[in-house]
C-alpha cells in the first residue's frame, strides 16, 4: 500500500489551503461544469471545428 496519499492528507490537515485558494479551485470546477453542460445541451458549434484537411497538412 502506498503511503503518499496519507502523507498528503496529513499535510493538508496540518496546513489547510486558504479560503481564497478553495474558492479559486471551486470556481474553476464550476466553469468547467458549465462549459460541459452547455456543450451537452446545445452541441459543439461548427465554427469551433476544424475543416477536413488532408493528413499531415495545415491550412491557413
Amino acid at each position: 500500500m502506498n503511503l503518499r496519499p496519507f502523507l498528503r492528507m496529513a499535510k493538508w490537515a496540518h496546513n489547510p489551503p486558504s479560503a481564497s485558494r478553495v474558492k479559486l479551485v471551486f470556481g474553476a470546477i464550476a466553469i468547467c461544469l458549465i462549459v460541459f453542460a452547455f456543450e451537452r445541451v446545445f452541441g459543439w458549434p461548427d465554427w469551433l471545428s476544424m475543416p477536413d484537411t488532408p493528413k499531415g497538412r495545415i491550412t491557413k
